[in-house]
């Protein structure tokens, strides 16, 4: 089975309320059906109510569609969870008629239906700049205990016929910490091994990548790399991760052999970390337009819950991705 299969057909035994910020926007209420549609996830849409119900109407929605609509001007959970904001950003100096009006913002009021419990997770981005929706998820949900970064990651799903290793890669950060020092890359790491296995169900093989494998060249940024292996390998002892690699000794088991053949890993790595967010965007675009690979994200993590960005660009089939992804990760959090 394909990963993005197992990644839905997943989503769709776990029944989590996945709250979507820009409940009108005909993209989004189309995910929105088909998630609902298929057990994805139970849907809740945010916005004005007048709107989404027009939407619904177009793309000629049953009846019985299942989606709860809430329209942040008229919804009985305003004063709750204006009350909620406050607390949470009064030390700012943020008044309570302040927190009223913001909560009142489409994906500020999703970002609380999921800290208040009201909603298992959010996505939003299909309009809101990935500013708008980071900030409300870093302000409201706060990160996960213990956890000191957020970060993200996006899934490369690898399923065409011309692609000679099929399968879903990690490649982190590719959208969010921009220059990460090695404590920070070393974080990055654990975090993003642990949301492999929890989106595939698959052992993660992590490589910490550089332009350097095994001391071949000696520099700062090469450095960096060696430490953050270190560091994560210490932070997580039974982690199965090499560093620094070369992404062709990483993938590559023949190249692997030649230049790390010492290398737990034998060229056989999913989940790889890129030094910096420069390196690691210009990647996973060059294999999504380039090599046809699948992208889905940024996906965030080390989040108390989850919430999660997506492109302007997107299509509704990007956002029924992120909805099952996000599902799955609140999945993974209720088991924690």
């Amino acid at each position: 089975m394909k990963p993005l299969e197992t990644l839905l057909q997943n989503a769709a035994r776990s029944k989590f309320r996945i709250v979507l910020s820009e409940g009108a926007d005909p993209r989004v209420v189309e995910a929105a059906l088909d998630a609902q549609k298929d057990g994805i996830a139970k849907m809740i849409l945010v916005g004005s109510k007048a709107a989404i119900t027009a939407e619904l109407a177009t793309q000629n929605a049953p009846s019985d569609h299942g989606i709860r609509i809430e329209d942040p001007s008229q919804s009985d959970l305003l004063p709750e969870l204006a009350n909620l904001y406050y607390k949470l950003r009064s030390h700012k100096g943020l008044s309570a008629e302040d927190a009223l009006k913001a909560a009142q913002t489409p994906h500020i009021f999703a970002a609380l239906l999921v800290k208040s419990g009201h909603a298992d997770g959010t996505v939003g981005g299909a309009v809101a700049t990935t500013a708008d929706i980071v900030r409300a998820a870093i302000q409201v949900i706060g990160p996960a205990p213990g956890s000191t970064l957020i970060s993200s990651f996006f899934l490369m799903l690898f399923c065409a016929a011309h692609h000679e290793k099929k399968g879903a890669h990690v490649f982190a950060d590719s959208g969010l910490v921009v220059d990460p020092n090695a404590d920070e890359m070393a974080q990055i790491a654990v975090s993003s091994a642990a949301s492999f296995e929890t989106l595939t169900g698959q052992t993660p093989r992590v490589a910490m990548l550089s332009f350097s494998t095994h001391g071949s060249a000696k520099h700062d940024s090469v450095s960096k790399v060696v430490m953050a292996t270190e560091k994560a390998r210490n932070a997580n002892p039974s982690l199965l991760i090499d560093g620094e690699l070369q992404f062709d000794a990483a993938f590559d088991a023949g190249v692997a052999e030649k230049k790390a053949g010492l290398s737990l890993l034998k060229g056989e790595a999913n989940v790889f970390i890129f030094p910096n967010l420069e390196s690691g965007n210009i990647a996973y675009k060059i294999a999504q337009r380039l090599g046809g690979a699948t992208a889905i994200g940024p996906i965030l993590q080390g989040l108390d819950k989850p919430a999660n960005d997506l492109s302007r660009g997107c299509t509704s089939e990007d956002i029924l991705h992120m909805i099952a992804v996000t599902a799955a990760q609140a999945s993974a959090q209720l088991a924690r």
